[in-house]
């Protein structure tokens, strides 16, 4: 125990440390937000996989999804890293980066005001972004909690606030480039620590053959192509996760922050590469949960006989991995989680500071107050985030979906069309986004699973877009307003 607290301590000392170097470097709003415009490849690879996978992956996602789904969850990891990483990279990358070369867009609120003429646009996009991302940013902090938890014999609410205080110091202190110094770090950890992860299980199991023999003599679907859930959650989980980057603020900002169009391709195979090793792991791990963990043999993780998802793997990883190599995966979701929490805080700051402030209440705002604004924002989203994660309104799968489902919604339709097609017209952008957002909400408050609602919100926004652009009479965009020339 000692041991641990030395090496965390440790840990955050350097991750401090970095804030306070980067912040002596963001002296404007587009080295806070941006770090310059000029972060390398390597760097960008590194940021884009640890921002999309965190705790909410190897907690909450992992847990449920493999004690349920068992090896076919490893279809969702497949999902994840060639499509929600090398297809958005290849396809998204570089028409980003030469978008935010061309119009000076610093967020995607401002690129889609931008893109559809529409003040308004921005507006709704901004408060979108805000509400939805306290959710995300919740079941971030829901994960660590249980993990800080199950490792330190700390009660969650020490956890949280621990977690709390501890990243809005990090980032409040250097901003984004702060996050892709440390981030190559973080990934470091990652890599060694999934690797560790995968052995251990592995070992602990008697071998790949052993587990795969193990799960099937307790349910064969364990071991098929599609899980007992079936086909449906299947899918809907594999489309969220894989599909809603295309359009993620937090992921998408990654391009207009690299350096250029050849760092993206240099960037995109170590990412892809990155997302495999990480997510094929976490889903590896969680379906094997079922060999390991009963409420018999671990009571905390299970109620009434019943698994309490979001306490299975914490359970699991105190159980498989050596005591002397648990500190490293008590790292890795450490790294995973504060990056992620970091890109969150970012955009949701920047949607008031920039998009809402500087566009509607202070059109003279200085690039100072900007940037002032964006730390005091960033302080207070996670205390907003802390706050609705202390009570635990659902497991963080559930959490995760409605948020994920939500934005995705939101920003598909208008972002994607946008980018592939100058025929896009205003009124497309915003039915896509107000329909798609209004049936993922209105189905997951009638009481439909929120990966399922995200999907299908999702499919709307993105099939309203063209429709309705094509049915509307075709207007040309401004050259002055696409480049930025004109407010």
């Amino acid at each position: 125990m000692v041991a641990k607290i030395v090496i965390l301590a440790a840990f955050a000392l350097m991750t401090i440390t970095v804030g306070i170097i980067a912040s002596r470097k963001a002296r404007s709003f587009k080295d806070f937000f941006l770090g310059g415009g000029t972060i390398g490849p390597w760097m960008t690879a590194f940021t884009y996989g640890a921002a999309y996978f965190s705790a909410v992956l190897f907690i909450g996602f992992a847990g449920k999804i493999g004690w349920e789904f068992g090896m076919s969850s490893l279809w969702i990891a497949a999902g994840n890293s060639f499509i929600g990483v090398l297809g958005v990279w290849f396809l998204m990358g570089p028409r980003i980066k030469k978008m935010a070369s061309e119009t000076g867009a610093q967020t995607m609120a401002d690129y889609l005001e931008k893109r559809y003429q529409s003040k308004a646009l921005n507006l709704y996009t901004s408060i979108c972004i805000f509400i939805f991302f306290i959710p995300y940013t919740a079941a971030v902090f829901m994960g660590l909690s249980y993990l800080f938890q199950a490792n330190f014999n700390l009660n969650y609410t020490s956890a949280l606030a621990f977690m709390g205080v501890f990243t809005a110091i990090y980032l409040v202190l250097g901003g984004y480039r702060s996050m892709t110094m440390i981030d190559v770090i973080f990934g470091m950890i990652m890599i060694a620590g999934v690797i560790i992860l995968f052995g251990s299980v592995v070992n602990k199991g008697g071998g790949l053959d052993k587990i795969f023999a193990g799960l099937t003599s307790i349910d064969p679907k364990l071991t098929s192509a599609v899980g007992r859930p079936g086909i449906w959650p299947l899918f809907s989980l594999f489309f969220l996760t894989s599909f809603a980057p295309f359009a993620m603020p937090q992921l998408i900002q990654k391009f207009y922050a690299i350096k250029d169009k050849r760092s993206i391709y240099r960037g995109m195979i170590a990412s892809t590469i990155f997302s495999i090793l990480i997510s094929g792991v976490a889903y590896f791990t969680g379906s094997a949960l079922r060999l390991f963990l009963s409420p018999a043999t671990a009571p905390n993780a299970f109620k009434n006989g019943q698994p309490l998802f979001d306490a299975l793997m914490p359970e699991l990883l105190a159980r498989v991995v050596p005591p002397a190599l648990s500190i490293l995966i008590l790292l890795l979701v450490l790294s995973a989680s504060m990056s992620t929490l970091a890109a969150l805080v970012l955009i949701s700051s920047s949607s008031v500071s920039k998009d809402i402030y500087s566009r509607f209440i202070n059109k003279n705002a200085t690039d100072k107050q900007m940037t002032l604004l964006m730390r005091v924002f960033s302080a207070f989203f996670i205390l907003l985030s802390v706050l609705l994660a202390y009570y635990k309104p659902a497991t963080i799968v559930a959490i995760l979906g409605i948020s994920w489902g939500s934005i995705g919604a939101a920003f598909l339709g208008p972002f994607v069309w946008g980018l592939l097609s100058k025929r896009m017209t205003k009124l497309g952008a915003f039915s896509s986004s107000i329909l798609g957002l209004a049936a993922c909400l209105i189905l997951y408050l009638k009481g439909m699973p929120s990966p399922q609602a995200g999907t299908i919100g999702m499919i709307i926004s993105l099939c309203v877009n063209p429709i309705v652009s094509i049915l509307v009479p075709y207007r040309k965009p401004d050259p002055a307003i696409l480049n930025g020339t004109k407010s």
